[in-house]
């Protein structure tokens, strides 16, 4: 559909008149070529603008001003070149001010000190070089990650998957200690992933069954592999572990906080010593549309504007949805998704896809068999169900 045609269309939904059509399509044709044209899942020939007028064609005439402002004033857009950015980012301004501090404690110094000499230049790369990245999905952007630091990373302490096969863990020991000796290991290992909005699927204890998780799960993958490889397994007794996502909630970062400190009696075998809760960009707490009471599921808006946005929430919502996702809500104690999973809220997008936490009103697709159909703004790929 054509810029101009669409535009059209979206002023003829929205009944717009003239001068308030041209002020709106200023800031339609700004935003869909900077960002949202870009979002991975749009369906063919289908842009920004086209997605959008089918979206407010499903809401009734009264509430279509509604979702035009979540979309103009809370919506918020993560782009394929601001995720880069981030990406770039972690090694400079996570990874490297945290083994100053360290190699700084070491050698008796201040963290400005360490590249003063040339003994602490030589300690802080033998400390990075004992370093080991594990990407925890496709979100992790491993293929970015290794770009941004050529040179200053090997490809030998970088792995894409948590999968690692023994011939792997071998060959990561090997080049470990052609490069600073016999019986060099990896002290700190970083797990990143992307976006985490709720912070209980990286690690959760259930009353009926065992840790579950991506943490327990990389648990298992080292308690594992270091029963077969004994001495040729390159991870340290009681290696400092990193949980970094790009992107994070304020929500997720204490959660994450508190179920590490709950991991610290719930795991007592664990190969880790510390652990670590880092992020590349923290969101508000702001930015979640209204704040869900975990025991009654009813929701209090963050402010006044966001009555509205609340009252479509719960207007066009299929709890068809639910019945789709039960299994992953439940674990979550939910009876609904109308506030997303984990009723975090977000009216948030990633330009790779759209998270389940945020509010289903922008990325839900049903058929209205227990509710109203719903329509989605960015379609989501969703893996659940």
């Amino acid at each position: 559909m054509h810029n101009a045609l669409a535009l059209n269309l979206v002023a003829k939904v929205m009944d717009w008149d003239n001068e308030i059509a041209t002020r709106e399509y200023a800031w339609l044709q700004l935003m869909s070529s900077m960002k949202y044209d870009g979002y991975s899942d749009f369906r063919a020939g289908v842009r920004f603008l086209e997605s959008l007028v089918s979206w407010l064609r499903h809401f009734d005439p009264q509430d279509r001003a509604a979702a035009y402002a979540l979309v103009k004033t809370r919506l918020v857009y993560v782009s394929g070149a601001e995720m880069q950015r981030v990406i770039e980012t972690f090694i400079p301004e996570i990874v490297t001010p945290y083994l100053r501090r360290v190699v700084a404690g070491r050698l008796g110094i201040k963290p400005y000190e360490v590249w003063k000499t040339a003994e602490g230049s030589s300690a802080y790369q033998q400390h990075l070089r004992r370093c080991l990245f594990v990407g925890l999905s496709d979100g992790s952007r491993i293929d970015i990650l290794r770009r941004a630091n050529a040179g200053r990373l090997s490809q030998e302490q970088v792995v894409p998957m948590m999968n690692v096969d023994d011939e792997k863990w071998k060959g990561l020991s090997d080049d470990l200690q052609k490069e600073l000796g016999p019986g060099a290991t990896f002290d700190d290992v970083y797990l990143i992933d992307d976006f985490t909005a709720s912070g209980t699927t990286f690690i959760r204890f259930p009353e009926d069954g065992p840790p579950k998780g991506k943490l327990a799960k990389f648990e298992r993958i080292v308690s594992e592999a270091k029963a077969r490889l004994n001495g040729a397994f390159p991870l340290a007794e009681n290696y400092t572990v990193h949980i970094h996502h790009y992107i994070s909630t304020t929500q997720a970062r204490a959660a994450l906080k508190g179920r590490i400190v709950e991991a610290e009696t719930k795991l007592p075998n664990r190969n880790y010593g510390n652990a670590v809760v880092t992020e590349g960009l923290l969101l508000p707490a702001t930015l979640k549309i209204g704040t869900v009471d975990a025991a009654t599921e009813t929701i209090t808006a963050t402010s006044s504007a966001d009555d509205a946005f609340i009252r479509l929430c719960d207007r066009y919502y299929d709890q068809d949805l639910f019945k789709r996702l039960e299994k992953h809500c439940r674990e979550a104690g939910q009876t609904t998704m109308r506030y997303g999973y984990a009723d975090c809220a977000l009216p948030l997008v990633l330009e790779h896809n759209t998270p389940n936490n945020s509010v289903p009103l922008l990325w839900a697709e049903t058929n209205g068999a227990k509710g109203l159909p719903m329509r989605s703004l960015f379609h989501r790929r969703d893996r659940h169900g």
